[in-house]
């Protein structure tokens, strides 16, 4: 069986151990993450997705007036169902969280109003709650909205399936966040930069529960893997570690890199992106650097020094760990010497 998400190859034992077999059809579709105890544990929905549902639902509602449940096709290429409460041009979608226990943005309402545009076309608004960008960064520049391409091409993908279904010209859509500023507090966007909201986030459309029971499943399978075993950080992580490193086994771990390293019985590789892993080696790297975060240092004249001492350092800590630290394009930007 294997996991449609991160194309994870559930051993059998694992299956075999399911203690609730009528769940194992869950795991199948990627709702769900099968532990190596055989418990269960629910995925849950990003900003992104949730945000897209009440989207979608808001213009169904001008052709259908009542809408409880809308299909949303993730930035993964699974088809979900979420409910939410359209009527009329207006609707709303509250993010579950799944079983991430510790998701501070879990029960979040989204809230959005569509109206016909006389004019046609579409045109996609975002507004309160949503968080933006306070000054430029490698990636985005300053009063943007916080709102990722995959998540925003999954919002726009599902408003234009609601115009084509309503059988509409065109439409506006507003989508606002009621408590977005309250909750972004509770989260980085401050320390990174991003004011007066949170982030629509989401680069599978699902969120990954990583609790305890997760992190026994992936230390099982880091005890399993035959030879060095990749580590990495996030999705992308995950996709550029299977292409450098196609002989080893490439294991998400998050942000429980500390953790990982212990259950390694021999030599690893730590492949990803900039921010988990320098954070990981020195937690105040960016001291000094006027950054506020690792991927906005990468950017500037500091990085390759800055890159080279840290990694340097680890190595001499950690002899039997490489580190390869690669950017958004799959570039290797830093790498242990």
């Amino acid at each position: 069986m294997r996991d449609p998400v991160t194309d994870f190859e559930y051993p059998d034992a694992w299956v075999a151990a399911c203690r609730s077999p009528d769940r194992l059809d869950d795991v199948r579709r990627g709702l769900a993450v099968l532990t190596a105890s055989g418990s269960v544990i629910r995925r849950g929905f990003t900003t992104g997705t949730t945000a897209a549902a009440a989207c979608k639902a808001a213009v169904l509602s001008l052709a259908f007036d009542t809408v409880r449940e809308v299909d949303v096709t993730l930035p993964c290429g699974i088809t979900v169902r979420l409910p939410v409460d359209g009527y009329r041009g207006q609707a709303s979608c509250r993010k579950d969280a799944g079983d991430y226990t510790t998701d501070v943005t879990g029960g979040l309402e989204f809230v959005v109003m569509a109206a016909p545009s006389l004019s046609g076309g579409v045109q996609f608004v975002p507004g309160e709650g949503i968080g933006s960008f306070a000054r430029d960064t490698p990636r985005h520049r300053q009063g943007t909205p916080a709102i990722s391409a995959p998540a925003l091409d999954c919002i726009r993908r599902s408003i234009d399936e609601a115009v084509e279904e309503a059988d509409l010209s065109g439409t506006t859509v507003i989508l606002t966040i009621p408590r977005g500023a309250e909750v972004a507090q509770k989260t980085l966007n401050p320390r990174v930069g991003v004011h007066g909201g949170i982030s629509v986030l989401g680069t599978t459309g699902f969120v990954e529960p990583w609790d305890d029971h997760v992190t026994e499943g992936v230390l099982d399978r880091i005890a399993r893997a035959p030879g060095a075993v990749v580590l990495t950080t996030g999705r992308l992580g995950l996709r550029y570690s299977r292409l450098l490193f196609p002989e080893h086994e490439a294991i998400l771990v998050g942000n429980k890199l500390e953790e990982a390293l212990r259950a390694v019985d021999g030599d690893a590789v730590i492949c990803g992106l900039p921010g988990l892993i320098l954070k990981f080696m020195n937690r105040d790297v960016l001291a000094g650097t006027g950054c506020a975060t690792v991927e906005e240092l990468s950017a500037t004249p500091l990085w390759e020094e800055t890159a080279h001492r840290e990694l340097a350092a680890f190595r001499a800590r950690c002899p039997r760990v490489r580190v390869v630290i690669v950017d958004r394009d799959g570039r290797i930007i830093g790498e242990s010497p």
